[in-house]
């Protein structure tokens, strides 16, 4: 599909009508409907899903952060069906909170992209990440129990959201120590080769560990396009940890991403 038109199907395709019944598990919760994003100037709502014995463990866990969270619990807000995250979880038993943060509809585009775009506008991305970093993650870490460590935390998403995320680990190295980049638009950012190789360095983003997977039915360049993006960084940085997943059949969709969530979710809990 040409780069334009995908960029405009993804547009649409976080504005459909809502399904009508929910399928969110009990273990999750909608934490806010308006948290306040104050270097935006806006408000979200988050999800969190909590282990089944958070409640009673007195345990500390590692945290997930995860864009786009229409799309990840529930099917009443999904466009075309849900990730599953929490069903997922729940039957894998993994100890571990999952914090969801809806995309912002129209701003979509201008949220999960640092850099200006002819077409889509103000870049808003290093306004989001600074939000997650500094308001988001310091509100989790003093509400429940979690591990606050870098090497605890993770940021994940497709898409998009694969984008911003590969952004928050080259900029916050001592956040987020475990970052999923799922289908990444890196079409929408041509400097980001050159951005990887100054931002990189061994002290400061070695101890990070990728986790990268693309369908070889997304587009022409998605395979090779990741593929480039992490020789750059195994280049930059020799001690990065990089997994890269490469589905045959897969397409650009929730039902390939649903697919792929196993495999994530244990790359974030493999030590």
């Amino acid at each position: 599909m040409h780069k334009a038109g995908l960029g405009l199907l993804l547009f649409l395709h976080y504005f459909s009508a809502e399904a009508q019944f929910s399928t969110a598990s009990p273990q999750v919760q909608i934490m806010d409907s308006s948290f306040p994003i104050k270097s935006l100037g806006r408000e979200r709502r988050i999800w969190i899903y909590l282990p089944e014995d958070y409640a009673s463990s007195g345990k500390r866990y590692p945290v997930l952060y995860m864009h786009d969270a229409q799309n990840l619990f529930d099917a009443a807000t999904s466009f075309a069906g849900e990730w599953g995250v929490d069903e997922e979880l729940d039957r894998m038993k993994l100890p571990m909170i999952v914090v969801g943060i809806d995309n912002g509809g129209m701003k979509r585009m201008n949220e999960y992209n640092p850099d200006d775009h002819e077409r889509f506008g103000k870049g808003e991305g290093r306004a989001y990440l600074e939000f997650l970093v500094k308001e988001l993650k310091p509100y989790i870490d003093r509400q429940y129990r979690t591990k606050k460590q870098a090497k605890y935390t993770g940021i994940a998403g497709s898409s998009m959201g694969g984008l911003i995320s590969y952004y928050a680990g080259l900029w916050y190295p001592k956040t987020f120590g475990k970052i999923g980049v799922l289908s990444p638009s890196f079409w929408i950012a041509p400097q980001l080769k050159q951005l990887t190789e100054e931002t990189i360095h061994s002290r400061r983003h070695g101890l990070q560990s990728y986790y990268f997977y693309a369908g070889a039915k997304e587009s022409k360049t998605m395979v090779s396009d990741m593929e480039a993006m992490i020789s750059t960084l195994q280049e930059a940085a020799p001690s990065i940890q990089t997994t890269k997943r490469v589905s045959p059949i897969g397409e650009h969709n929730e039902a390939a991403w649903r697919s792929e969530l196993p495999h994530l979710l244990r790359f974030y809990l493999r030590k």
